[in-house]
C-alpha cells in the first residue's frame, strides 16, 4: 500500500538539515539507515551512504532517482551464481575458448 497524497513523501528530517550544511557535488558522503527516505530534487547531487544491513553503499542521487527512495539504490541481498559445479565446467572451458582467440588474433597482428 502506499502512501497516502495527503501526507505527501516521506523525507527524512536528519537528512534534510546534512544536506542544509553541505554543499551538492561534494566528496562527503551523508551516512543514513533511512532507506524509506524518499530523494526529494534538495538532494540531487549529494552522495549518501545508504546501510545495506552490513555496510554503507554509496550512491549519488541523480535527477532520474527522485521521487524513488533511497532502498532500492542499496542491494541487501547478494546475487549467487546458479548452476554449481557444471555451470562451473561450462564458464571455464568458455573462458579457454576466449582465450585461445584471443591468442590466434594477437599472432595474427604480429605477422
Amino acid at each position: 500500500m502506499s502512501r497516502s497524497l495527503k501526507k505527501g513523501p516521506y523525507v527524512d528530517a536528519d537528512i534534510l538539515k546534512k544536506i542544509s550544511r553541505g554543499k551538492a557535488r561534494d566528496n562527503t558522503v551523508i551516512k543514513t539507515w533511512a532507506r524509506d527516505c524518499v530523494i526529494a530534487p534538495e538532494m540531487v547531487g549529494f552522495t549518501f551512504g545508504v546501510h545495506n544491513g552490513k555496510e554503507h553503499v554509496k550512491v549519488l542521487a541523480t535527477e532520474e532517482m527522485v521521487g524513488h527512495k533511497l532502498g532500492e539504490f542499496a542491494q541487501t541481498r547478494k546475487f549467487v551464481k546458479h548452476g554449481g559445479k557444471i555451470q562451473k565446467d561450462l564458464e571455464m572451458a568458455e573462458a579457454e575458448k576466449q582465450k585461445e582467440s584471443g591468442a590466434k588474433e594477437e599472432a595474427g597482428k604480429e605477422e
